[in-house]
């Protein structure tokens, strides 16, 4: 302490923040600011649906229509790859913090990609190997068809084909394999039956 200043290190202000209770941490956040005690990776402030959710808060597009959805939906039967599909909008738009794919030439856009395995080949993995795989099911014609990605093979295995939609896509590798693996069950929910 130097007169009327006191400084306090970043970590331990971030340990008090961390381990405070309610009251603590909202005196905190009024005095340091919000910003200061948010984790500044996405992939450690969205670990879920709900904090996706908060991510892009209650006016975004996306969460109005979730919510309408999910409010309104009534007797439509099995709509869960519908609600899917409305939740993925929601986890890439806050994973992707604004980005959007422009569709230039230049530009790089990344999707999870989700490997097919037989039973044979799941039954032969260790337990670590199995909590990554997800089941569904899909139909095939000229290869194999699942609704997000599309294999196809004609004439040859070397005139082979991938077709994958452009609407939940990543500004980077490493967050459509984060969104792949992190939520797994709301991609199988989508794809699967």
């Amino acid at each position: 302490m130097n007169g009327n200043n006191i400084y306090i290190e970043k970590n331990n202000l971030l340990d008090a923040y961390k381990n405070g209770n309610a009251d603590n941490k909202k005196m905190l956040e009024n005095l340091f600011g919000k910003e200061m005690f948010r984790p500044k990776n996405v992939m450690e402030r969205v670990k879920t649906f709900e904090d996706a959710l908060k991510e892009l808060g209650d006016n975004h597009p996306f969460v109005e229509q979730f919510c309408f959805m999910e409010l309104n939906a009534g007797p439509l039967g099995d709509c869960r790859d519908i609600i899917a599909y409305l939740k993925l909008r929601i986890i890439t738009a806050a994973l992707n913090e604004g980005w959007t794919p422009q569709f230039t030439e230049d530009e790089y856009r990344y999707y999870p990609w989700f490997w097919l395995y037989t039973k044979e080949e799941i039954a032969k993995m260790n337990k670590e190997e199995r909590k990554k795989c997800v089941l569904f099911g899909g139909a095939a014609h000229y290869g194999a068809s699942a609704g997000f990605a599309d294999a196809y093979t004609a004439s040859a295995p070397s005139d082979a084909y991938s077709y994958v939609g452009s609407r939940l896509c990543f500004k980077s590798s490493a967050l459509a394999k984060y969104a792949g693996e992190q939520f797994a069950a709301i991609y199988f929910d989508f794809l699967g039956k």
